[in-house]
């Protein structure tokens, strides 16, 4: 009988290969996407000290979202963390997809955080 490893397994796999070449520093921080059925998340990372700078989420109540899993709400949340990574004088970062397919709510947030001033 085959055996199929689950998604979230592979995925975290993809994840670790992702990792081990990309690192956030204090000049370029790491832009850090993760993606559930209920929601979207996005943190800048500095890797160096192990701290998270800025961070949003679909479950922010300043955001007002009905429905956190949908394209929208991964462009409103691109938006909220260009605008706070703007305000901590973050300008440049490391986009770490978290192993997730460069399509749909990933892109979306990317495309997002790019249109609203960070640059990756």
């Amino acid at each position: 009988m085959i055996k199929k490893e689950s998604r979230n397994s592979m995925r975290l796999v993809r994840h670790s290969r992702i990792r081990s070449k990309i690192s956030g520093t204090s000049t370029t921080p790491r832009l850090c996407v993760f993606r559930s059925n209920t929601g979207i998340y996005a943190q800048i990372i500095n890797d160096e000290t192990r701290t998270t700078l800025v961070s949003a989420s679909s479950l922010d109540k300043d955001l007002k979202l009905t429905n956190g899993s949908n394209i929208e709400a991964a462009k409103i949340v691109g938006k909220a963390i260009a605008e706070k990574a703007k305000k901590a004088n973050i300008t440049e970062v490391v986009f770490d997809r978290g192993g997730y397919l460069y399509h749909g709510r990933v892109k979306a947030l990317a495309d997002a955080a790019r249109e609203n001033g960070l640059e990756f």
